[in-house]
């Protein structure tokens, strides 16, 4: 006996006959490297289960440049049968496919059948459903542009509306079968504008609609893309008026102050605009214009308003040399004389007198004494003697230089 096992051939023979052994063990577990569809395996002695598992996902296998496919199930339950050892782990780490092999086949409905790999052949698959009807169809791509669709229009807040939203990219690229491409109707992106006040910056998601309204399965590139929505408030076009401050340089007289615009567009609540006549803080100063001048200012933004257009105004002022002109015996009215009293003028006596105005000359030129005014404002004096202010009312761009800048009068009261 010991002869026989010291036999160095026989020992050879047993270890080359454990090795085979081993091999088999170890590869009759193993997965089966073959694609197969719905099989019964071999009776199985010892431990047997019986597992179903579902959502099973379904790949599909085809040329995807060439073709869209259709019919072609999401998910399948696959039921697995066999050694416990063998169905326990496959259902638990569920690291086999199913799939639909296309490859091959023309455009055209067919039937497929589903199959799998990488289950043990010890198994026996059963998958639910095992055949899919399957449309081939031909694959198309063509250029769509994309419209905004505005929903909750109706709720924006009051007195605001959206203008004409712009698309980024406004055209975009749709794939999918030739059938489907043909029914395009529309190609839409949603913006939805409910409490909107201002404008709307935002991503929106493409969605590809058919004849009927159904939103169509078909690829869409770019998926999404940039909107702006441009919003306005309630706005009104107010003009401008502008305040000079200071004086100018001796010798020197306005001829025009423009502002260029005239009037601007103001955007904010109704309530404000109603009441918003004019802007009126616009100043020049004149001790800073030597000549005639283009002048760029901001418009100021009044009290609870969002927005001027424009922003900015040029203000043209036109200067000449002063020159001087004289009327005489320009008479002194008076304005706020009750029914009751009469006046008198004491001192001028006449109740006129001469008033010299300073302006351009091509102001002068057309310049009479009816377009000067001076008066004595008498409200609410008692009768009796009284120092009173001259007052002058004038055009514009013109002043003027008096004698005197208080005239002395008497209130009489009448006997009625």
């Amino acid at each position: 006996m010991d002869k026989f096992i010291n036999n160095h051939w026989v020992m050879k023979a047993i270890a080359l006959l454990m090795a085979f052994m081993l091999y088999m063990s170890v590869n009759i577990e193993n997965t089966s490297p073959q694609q197969r569809e719905n099989v019964t395996a071999p009776p199985f002695s010892g431990s047997a289960d019986v597992e179903t598992v579902t959502d099973v996902p379904v790949e599909a296998i085809y040329d995807r440049e060439s073709y869209v496919v259709s019919g072609v199930p999401q998910s399948v339950a696959v039921t697995l049968e066999g050694p416990t050892a063998s169905v326990k782990p496959a259902a638990l780490q569920r690291d086999f496919e199913v799939f639909a092999d296309l490859s091959g086949l023309e455009v055209g409905t067919h039937q497929v059948p589903l199959q799998y790999r990488n289950l043990s052949d010890r198994l026996t698959v059963v998958i639910e459903p095992g055949v899919a009807t399957v449309t081939i169809h031909e694959r198309i791509t063509m250029d769509f542009p994309v419209d905004v669709d505005f929903i909750n229009r109706d709720q924006m807040e009051e007195g605001y509306q959206a203008e004409q939203p712009i698309v980024r990219p406004n055209i975009v690229k749709v794939t999918g079968s030739r059938e489907l491409i043909e029914n395009i109707a529309l190609v839409k992106a949603r913006v939805d504008l409910k409490d909107a006040n201002e404008s709307i910056e935002q991503q929106s998601r493409v969605t590809v609609y058919d004849m009927e309204g159904n939103p169509l399965n078909v690829e869409v590139d770019p998926a999404v893309v940039e909107v702006s929505v441009p919003i306005t408030s309630p706005n009104k076009n107010v003009p401008l008026r502008i305040n000079r401050k200071g004086s100018l340089q001796e010798n020197l007289s306005i001829t025009k102050v423009e502002a260029n615009p005239t009037e601007v567009t103001v955007y904010g609540p109704k309530g404000i605009l109603d009441d918003l006549e004019f802007i009126d803080n616009i100043d020049i100063d004149l001790t800073k214009i030597t000549e005639s001048t283009t002048i760029e200012v901001d418009v100021p933004l009044p009290d609870g308003v969002k927005r001027v257009v424009p922003e900015k105004i040029k203000i043209n002022v036109e200067v000449e040399k002063e020159e001087q002109k004289t009327f005489t015996n320009v008479p002194i009215k008076e304005i706020g004389l009750p029914d009751d009293m009469e006046i008198e003028f004491l001192d001028p006596e006449s109740g006129l007198m001469d008033l010299t105005v300073l302006g351009a000359p091509g102001i002068l030129e057309n310049l009479n004494s009816d377009d000067m005014e001076m008066y004595i404002n008498v409200t609410d004096l008692n009768a009796g003697e009284h120092d009173v202010p001259l007052e002058i009312n004038g055009p514009q761009n013109v002043s003027w230089d008096l004698p005197r800048r208080n005239v002395k009068i008497r209130l009489i009261e009448t006997n009625e």
